[in-house]
């Protein structure tokens, strides 16, 4: 999920302190460890238009979804999408505030014994119109969640990040195969026409041989506490900007150069007597070379001006994504040759409806997810080699599986 700049109420309460929360490397935070904290209810969000109108009836195959989370980016980005998925519904709610779980359950069409609490949601194992379950809690809450729904028997799709470690990866993974149950994570840009035209565009070499990315994902946060939003707390959000905006300019990295880097050098800065980065950082930059000669140049802020952007440059020509990665807006420029091509390859908004399609795809025709759980661990173990690098001075090597090498 992506903020913009929104302060939110705490969404969930955290036992423990924060100092269990990190672990320690030259003195230096790491960040990456998510215990002690639990699902609570919160209000409804501010802005919210819930559907007029329940729902058509859908044909006999499509994925019942239960989505686990009533916040902002569900109920407003989300769940009004699912009227556009072919073959993916909404079966069941699950919140921690009664008030709001009636008022979703009935705009949305989903019966009251298709509702629950985060207390009883282990009963979810016996509705059999439910398939699929939908996790949009923060970030340190997705291990455990997807724990509990493999053992509910469902399928599970999770918003990214997929976890605030490598070992919460490993661990979901591992429950996916225990349940034989499908994990997918929910990167949507690869579902989106315009980041699907640049993947082509780069693969067809329109820029020549890729020589460097450039992406930047940043925005000015306003005034705000880990007692007030979920994003700066370091027990649910992890480092900060890179799990929650950065990660769209890692994965483009990724997805642009078709490569794992071989090496890793980052930096962060964390200010001091903000409150808004008491526990996060404010900024996190890095560079990744991949084996082809490649480099890729990230950097990504909760504090700096708003921007969204993606910039690979060739040998012969430069892609300019900027807005790159949002819901819905994004623009694309191809310049080759002294000539400068504009792109319009479709409607962002279809990556939503898409991205359940493709989960409804897995569960009932047995195809391949291409955004599995092992891309979000890969993922993972990348950002735990930016914070090595930065919490230690030194540029991390990494073998093919982003492990650290030593």
């Amino acid at each position: 999920m992506m903020g913009h700049g929104i302060s939110r109420r705490r969404l969930i309460e955290v036992g423990g302190g924060a100092a269990a929360a990190s672990l320690m490397l030259s003195g230096r935070a790491v960040f990456g460890q998510s215990g002690g904290a639990r699902a609570t209810g919160q209000p409804m969000p501010d802005g919210v238009e819930l559907p007029e109108t329940q729902p058509q009836p859908r044909r006999a195959d499509s994925v019942g979804f239960a989505i686990v989370g009533l916040g902002g980016y569900a109920l407003n980005q989300m769940m009004p999408r699912f009227e556009r998925a072919e073959r993916a519904h909404i079966a069941a709610l699950v919140s921690g505030n009664p008030e709001k779980l009636q008022r979703v359950g009935d705009a949305y069409g989903v019966p009251p014994e298709s509702r629950y609490s985060y207390d009883d949601f282990d009963r979810i194992a016996s509705n059999k119109d439910v398939d699929a379950a939908y996790i949009v809690l923060p970030s340190g809450l997705h291990a455990d969640w997807t724990e509990r729904a493999f053992a509910a028997g469902k399928h599970v799709l999770c918003e990214k990040p997929m976890a605030l470690s490598s070992a919460e990866c490993e661990r979901m993974i591992a429950a996916s195969q225990r349940a034989d149950r499908r994990l997918m994570i929910a990167y949507r840009c690869h579902f989106e026409p315009y980041n699907l035209k640049a993947m082509e565009l780069i693969r067809e070499e329109a820029v020549g041989k890729l020589r460097l990315i450039r992406t930047q994902q940043s925005y000015r946060m306003g005034p705000t506490s880990p007692s007030q939003n979920w994003r700066v707390d370091r027990t649910l959000a992890g480092g900060g900007p890179l799990e929650d905006y950065g990660i769209y300019g890692l994965q483009a990295a990724l997805y642009l150069s078709g490569e794992m880097p071989e090496s890793i050098t980052a930096a962060t800065y964390q200010p001091a007597a903000d409150p808004r980065f008491a526990e996060i950082f404010a900024h996190v930059s890095s560079q990744l070379r991949f084996p082809s000669g490649a480099v890729a140049q990230l950097a990504t802020s909760y504090d700096a001006a708003p921007i969204n952007e993606v910039d690979a440059r060739g040998s012969s020509g430069a892609l300019l994504m900027q807005p790159a990665t949002n819901y819905s807006g994004l623009d694309m420029v191809l310049e080759s040759g002294g000539e400068s091509r504009a792109f319009s390859p479709g409607d962002s908004t279809v990556q939503f409806a898409r991205q359940l399609d493709h989960l409804a795809d897995a569960i009932r025709d047995g195809s391949e997810i291409i955004t599995p759980g092992e891309m979000g661990l890969r993922d993972l173990r990348l950002m735990e080699a930016i914070y090595a690098s930065a919490g230690t001075g030194r540029t991390m090597l990494l073998n093919p599986d982003g492990t650290m090498k030593g």
